[in-house]
């Protein structure tokens, strides 16, 4: 038998998904099964009164069944009958893609990219040619939220919530990425993100050409095309949504290619709206495409940044963050430096 009592973290979700997550090898029906034979039972002490014995004395509310529907409450204890072997087994994680993949085997997360961490977050500079999430792209490659789980495994005090992602970035686009550690957390972030309050998000790129102003900001709205095929998954248009980027020249560099005079600028972008490829997107209309963005530019030149410079992603970096903290309160401001690829494309130049 164990015996749980429940968190901030476990609260407020329905019995059956609680068990869903506590054994992720169960089937639905077994664990329907676990309940129907009282193998999982509840004690609600802050929504139940104690009831009083005959001489008025409180009596201690008592273990008992409920539904699946019943929604978990802070504090609730759970007792779950099952031998230490079966609950072993069940409770041991699904595969994850760390370890479906012998040749992934060493991805591990590296913690010189912690750029924050403390009780209530976790916030890395992501590598470029990894996805945010399992789901990201179809495929079973390993993702950023596996390998920090997988890091962090030890320090998990929760027994269904897991590390999540507060906002995600592009594959090929590297920097800071917020992942919150407490549920009640995340729901804050998550929502300034959604409303674009308590956020100030400064990404870094490196574009082609000259720019026409030194500083401007872009306000025109993007619409995702659903199911694209020959076309852009972002265009430019009236019927889109808001987007509203303010960018701002920080550097020049002239480069001599054989078919080529070209000016590459290092611009800084700090957007007011999230919306999908939004900088990429916005830089191209102005003429001043990220380099090597194979959706938004010419792709004449990736194969000479790519044997001449090294550089095979398309050139965009979450550089700089500021954000409301909410478990400590505070506004903080964080920074990640650039990646390998790009400072050493900066050398070269």
């Amino acid at each position: 038998m164990k015996q749980f009592t429940i968190t901030e973290n476990d609260a407020n979700q329905r019995l059956d998904k609680f068990l869903k997550k506590l054994f992720p090898r169960a089937t639905r029906g077994l664990l329907f099964k676990f309940n129907r034979k009282d193998k999982v039972k509840i004690k609600s002490p802050l929504s139940q009164p104690f009831p009083q014995g005959e001489k008025g004395v409180l009596v201690e509310w008592k273990f008992k069944k409920r539904d699946n529907e019943y929604k978990l409450q802070v504090w609730d204890e759970i007792k779950i009958f099952l031998s230490d072997k079966d609950f072993e087994e069940l409770t041991s994680p699904q595969p994850s893609p760390l370890e479906e993949r012998e040749q992934n085997k060493n991805e591990k997360f590296d913690k010189n990219d912690i750029v924050f961490e403390d009780n209530f977050l976790f916030i890395i500079n992501k590598n470029a040619w990894i996805n945010v999430h399992p789901w990201d792209h179809k495929t079973k490659e390993t993702n950023v939220i596996a390998q920090v789980q997988d890091y962090l495994w030890e320090k998990l005090n929760s027994l269904t919530f897991k590390p999540s992602l507060a906002h995600r970035i592009d594959r090929d686009t590297s920097g800071i990425l917020i992942i919150a550690k407490q549920k009640n957390i995340l729901m804050k972030v998550v929502e300034d993100f959604k409303n674009h309050k308590k956020i100030k998000k400064i990404y870094y790129a490196l574009v082609i050409w000259k720019l026409e102003k030194k500083s401007g900001t872009i306000t025109k709205k993007l619409l995702k095309i659903e199911n694209a095929k020959n076309e852009n998954k972002v265009q430019i248009s009236d019927l889109g949504q808001t987007a509203i980027s303010h960018y701002k020249l920080l550097k020049e560099y002239s480069l001599k290619t054989p078919e080529w005079n070209l000016i590459i600028s290092e611009v800084e972008v700090q957007i007011e709206t999230g919306r999908m490829h939004q900088i990429r997107v916005h830089l191209a209309d102005l003429w001043n495409p990220i380099i090597w963005d194979k959706a938004y530019w010419n792709k004449s030149l990736n194969y000479y940044f790519a044997k001449n410079f090294w550089l095979n992603r398309q050139a965009l970096h979450a550089w700089k963050v500021e954000f409301f903290h909410y478990g400590i309160n505070k506004i903080i401001k964080l920074e990640a430096k650039l990646k390998k690829d790009l400072t050493l494309f900066l050398n070269r130049l």
